[in-house]
């Protein structure tokens, strides 16, 4: 692995990172929205990440300091699949006198638990600032490589 092929992987993990901050922004915003109907009830969505392995990336396998799979197939850094739905039941509360209830006086709540959101959101945070701490090493690292011939 080039010491200059970490500054891509640490890229793609920081715009990872950036789609989940996002994705949990969108859960928290929502979480005390109400919807008369179970379909129209907003749910908590989650990205699902996958590892962008060295074929995928145009990259060659085998170099000695890479990170392997299962298959011997070096990683390049991760992206983004998609973002799912929670199915998990949603809350449905008896309150008669809300403007969105329907004719039986129900309400329904998205499946968003805040404090699960809130550590998620921590620990996306931290690992953005974790990826941006890599590409300050390594840009020292190859400022000290430019000196080393001073």
């Amino acid at each position: 692995m080039s010491l200059s092929s970490v500054f891509n992987i640490a890229g793609t993990g920081m715009s990872a990172q950036t789609t989940r901050l996002n994705t949990v922004a969108s859960n928290i915003a929502n979480a005390e929205t109400v919807s008369s109907s179970v379909d129209q009830t907003y749910r908590a969505r989650h990205p699902v990440f996958a590892t962008v392995l060295a074929d995928q990336a145009g990259g060659s396998t085998g170099d000695s300091g890479s990170l392997f799979d299962d298959q011997g197939v070096a990683g390049q850094g991760v992206q983004v699949n998609g973002i799912v739905e929670d199915q998990s039941n949603l809350e449905a509360r008896y309150e008669p006198n809300n403007p969105a209830a329907n004719k039986d006086g129900y309400v329904y709540y998205p499946n968003v638990n805040v404090v699960e959101e809130m550590a998620d959101m921590i620990s996306a945070s931290r690992s953005f600032q974790t990826n941006a701490d890599i590409m300050n090493t390594a840009k020292t690292m190859m400022q000290k490589v430019l000196t080393l011939g001073q």
